[in-house]
């Protein structure tokens, strides 16, 4: 099942296993049991320490990790491989005594839960965003055994998906319920919770002293403006919902020099051991509110949060990025994740033998139909202008599949739905004004980028499409706040850009601090 090499890596990190585990299985005769029998083989082949058992779960196959002699377990449903690859591993590790690599005030919050929780989380193989909420509520289940969780491969059972109708993973339900969905971290599943998580993290924020320079974002321009804050030996800080912005929904990255390819999840991983390793204040979960400007020069200037706290600083960088851009018609909030999603490496396994349309003819909207056409029964792109603008390489390859169609100058006006689900999308042909109505079960949104800057209107300048004004040094129209990446009037989105737009603000910003912390009348010699 696994190859040789896949084999030496995970022997190496068997080694570390503390405790002796079980791997308990419920299979059946079907492919999918043999392919997962002769994987839990492999596993349990590499380690003194693992051993095998028969289980009489209802979905099959599956398998729990269970610590023996305890009730410390994690289950999957499915076989996981692809992305989950490293759930896998880490489950395997924490079950067996390694420890849960998160603060101890966070794991003791964790361990004092009251009650009993039974998870399950509805993912695909194919899905960037789905191991952190399964490594999240996986490392929970360990920390606090009354805690249960199970990983379900929603494209081996399908029946219980469409019983349940999701249509976007992650999906998770609680004792039944459903919970939540999209990427989450162990923080915000304890904010559901715990009702009190986010007053005492803001009032525990209250008493952070002013920094020398406060990032706002932690994308790559942030995580970049944080490294070279960091090591001309100030006080940095950084703080932002989610560590990794924007980069974390993307796929592949074949463009960043000297990296032939990566994924965007593992692009924000080492972004993140990287800030950290210099000693920077990482600070996620907490969204900003507003901007405070210094009152005099020199000045604090104030970051005002969601939860209430204000953080201070000397210089502050505002990169708070960009999210996808909606079509804003009537019903696309109605259903979104009930069949409008703008993931299509995510969520495009759950239409299989579905039709499904595209919104957009860009790179991104081209890209995505050429893979869901691998999937689904059949895609069409609409594309509002009256040609597509995706490169000729992909417009070709698109053409060259026999279950795809494209539809140029197309407006869409309505997404319509039938029980609670998408069932179509109602467009106009700009060069004809007839209405037209395309029976889909799937829209995947493409249409680029909106900066999130709507927090700071009134506070500085903003081009008219809402990005942040800058010149060439990342100055803002406000002295002594600074800004870099997809919020601001950068002209080119790109990854390798944001990092270098990055690197010049904070380098900007401590050429700032310099000048005002130098005296004001020089000494005599």
């Amino acid at each position: 099942m696994l190859d040789a090499a896949l084999k030496s890596q995970l022997a190496a990190y068997l080694e570390k296993l503390q405790q002796p585990i079980e791997l308990i299985a419920s299979l059946d005769d079907s492919d999918a049991s043999r392919e997962l029998d002769a994987l839990l083989a492999d596993i349990a082949a590499l380690s003194s320490k693992i051993t095998r058992a028969t289980g009489n779960d209802a979905r099959t196959p599956s398998f729990q990790i269970r610590r023996a002699g305890s009730d410390v377990a994690v289950g999957f449903a499915g076989i996981p491989l692809g992305h989950e690859f490293t759930s896998l591993v880490l489950a395997l590790l924490q079950v067996g005594g390694h420890p849960v690599k998160i603060d101890e005030a966070l794991a003791q919050q964790v361990r004092n839960l009251p009650g009993d929780y039974r998870f399950e989380t509805f993912m695909s193989l194919h899905c960037q965003s789905c191991p952190d909420t399964v490594q999240a509520l996986n490392a929970m289940s360990v920390l606090n055994p009354r805690i249960r969780h199970v990983a379900i491969d929603g494209a081996l059972f399908q029946a219980e998906v469409e019983a349940k109708e999701i249509l976007s993973v992650p999906t998770v339900y609680l004792n039944g319920a459903e919970f939540d969905g999209g990427r989450l971290s162990i923080e915000q599943i304890l904010a559901k919770l715990d009702t009190g998580a986010a007053a005492r993290a803001a009032e525990a924020l209250h008493d952070t002293a002013p920094f020398d320079v406060l990032i706002v974002g932690a994308g790559p321009a942030g995580a970049a403006a944080a490294i070279y804050a960091a090591r001309k030996g100030i006080r940095t800080g950084i703080v932002a919902e989610r560590f990794g912005g924007q980069v974390l929904d993307t796929m592949a990255i074949e463009n960043f020099p000297s990296v032939e390819y990566t994924e965007g999840p593992k692009l924000a991983a080492s972004l993140e051991a990287h800030v950290r390793s210099y000693g920077v204040q990482v600070i996620t979960h907490q969204r900003a509110e507003a901007l405070i400007p210094a009152t005099e020069p020199g000045g604090l200037t104030g970051i005002r949060l969601a939860s209430g706290a204000t953080l201070q600083a000397k210089a502050v960088i505002l990169s708070p990025g960009a999210r996808w851009r909606q079509t804003g018609v009537p019903g696309e909030a109605e259903h979104r994740n009930k069949g409008v999603t703008y993931c299509p490496h995510c969520d495009g396994p759950l239409f299989k033998g579905k039709r499904v349309a595209v919104i957009g003819g860009g790179n991104s909207g081209i890209e995505a139909a050429i893979d869901l056409a691998g999937v689904v029964e059949h895609v069409t792109v609409l594309e509002f202008d009256g040609k597509l603008r995706a490169d000729d390489v992909l417009q070709r390859k698109l053409r060259s599949m026999p279950n795809t169609a494209v539809h140029v100058n197309a407006q869409t006006t309505e997404m319509l739905g039938k029980d609670g689900k998408l069932a179509g999308i109602a467009f106009t042909d700009r060069s004809t004004g007839q209405a037209q109505r395309l029976d889909v079960e799937g829209c995947f949104v493409q249409i680029g980028l909106l900066p999130n800057t709507e927090w700071l209107k009134g506070a500085l300048e903003l081009s008219p499409r809402g990005e942040i004004v800058v010149d060439d040094r990342g100055h803002t129209t406000i002295d002594g706040v600074f800004a870099a990446g997809d919020a601001t009037t950068e002209p080119y989105k790109q990854i390798v850009v944001a990092m270098g737009s990055g690197s010049t603000a904070a380098l900007s910003a401590f050429d700032f601090l310099i000048r005002h912390s130098a005296p004001a009348v020089a000494k005599a010699a």
